[in-house]
């Protein structure tokens, strides 16, 4: 629950179930609310079914007995910030103005602060629609109009993620520093409304749970760690600096980590990160295979491509085919239609199988013949 990163204080709490992924400040932060003493208590667990123990005693060390800054940090980043921010153009000085003038107005109601911050969100989400139906409108047809509406698409996520940066610099800064300009604390009001309602890509309805029912689970002890924070190296915490900075991650490696991520959430088992990427990489090439299912993702597009009741039977018969190789991850991919579903889209997002389709038509085309 975020409440427990969030200055919950409970001094009965003595044991804590885990899993989510923590780390750094928020690893310690959360697990030290276990820390409260009462009367009676006089021993702590926790029981972590997702993070490393090595990387949590990481994050404790830099925090333990004296915490340092390995360098000064500049202030100047908030100004930094602010006019890179002010430069994109998906705001104005006006549309500032008007939700700070709500937010502070006496007695101001929240339909008034609605109506000042809703059409900038609403704007900023039409675009970030249109950009990704011409994306899929350009897919596999268009290089130019693809390529451009997905800059487009990942210009307004690192937007968004460059006001929250705003947002955290700015609540530390301003208690150490005077900026002395209230255009700093205005652009801090707005983004803190705007930021909430910047749900890129998540327009559909919630996800309907109700039919769902556990049929199984499994419970495996990976055994006791004592983490011992005494001794060692005692890392420093880096200085904020070129705050705002987002970078396009290296598009394979990317790739690599999203599908390993996926995979893991999709099989339990004693099978490793190794055995799973083999066992996607087995089932793609199977699939690759099929002419059947080249011709149809040269002539349609990606959304009518995924519907393809071919795409299924093919993927069945690919996952009856590695049993032999991967039994394992075959048997519960046979077990569980989930399993398939996830799979699928797996393959159809960043394993690409689309895409490699699509490419593998072309080659025959033009290729000789």
């Amino acid at each position: 629950a975020n409440k427990f990163q969030t200055g919950f204080d409970q001094p009965l709490l003595c044991g804590m179930y885990v899993d989510r992924r923590l780390a750094g400040i928020q690893a310690v932060q959360t697990l030290s609310r276990l820390n409260r003493a009462h009367r009676g208590k006089d021993t702590t667990y926790v029981l972590d079914f997702v993070n490393d123990p090595q990387e949590i005693l990481e994050a404790f060390r830099m925090y333990y007995e004296t915490a340092e800054l390995s360098a000064v940090t500049d202030p100047n980043v908030i100004f930094d910030l602010r006019q890179k921010l002010d430069g994109l153009g998906y705001y104005d000085a006006n549309e500032v103005d008007r939700v700070v003038a709500a937010e502070l107005r006496e007695n101001a109601s929240q339909a008034e602060l609605l109506a000042a911050i809703e059409p900038v969100a609403d704007r900023l989400l039409r675009s970030f629609k249109a950009a990704r139906e011409r994306l899929g409108a350009a897919a596999g047809s268009d290089a130019e109009a693809e390529n451009a509406a997905r800059d487009e698409m990942e210009a307004l996520r690192a937007f968004k993620g460059d006001l929250g940066v705003y947002l955290r610099a700015y609540a530390f800064l301003g208690q150490i520093f005077d900026y002395g300009n209230t255009e700093i604390e205005k652009r801090a009001m707005f983004f803190r409304r705007l930021l909430p309602l910047l749900e890129f890509g998540r327009e559909r309805e919630g996800v309907d749970l109700s039919q769902v029912e556990l049929t199984h689970h499994r419970l495996r002890a990976l055994g006791r760690q004592n983490l011992s924070l005494p001794g060692g190296e005692y890392p420093k915490l880096e200085p904020m600096t070129d705050v705002g900075t987002h970078q396009v991650r290296e598009p394979a490696r990317e790739q690599l980590g999203e599908i390993i991520a996926r995979v893991n959430d999709l099989f339990g088992g004693d099978a490793s990160e190794n055995d799973k990427l083999a066992y996607v990489n087995h089932v793609k090439g199977k699939l690759l295979e099929s002419d059947v299912l080249v011709h149809q993702a040269a002539s349609n597009t990606r959304e009518q491509f995924s519907s393809s009741p071919d795409l299924g039977k093919a993927l069945l018969n690919a996952i009856i085919d590695a049993f032999a190789a991967h039994t394992e991850l075959s048997k519960q991919a046979l077990d569980s239609e989930s399993v398939r579903a996830g799979m699928k889209d797996l393959l159809l997002g960043p394993a690409r199988l689309y895409d490699a389709l699509r490419e593998k038509a072309e080659a025959s085309r033009t290729g000789p013949g």
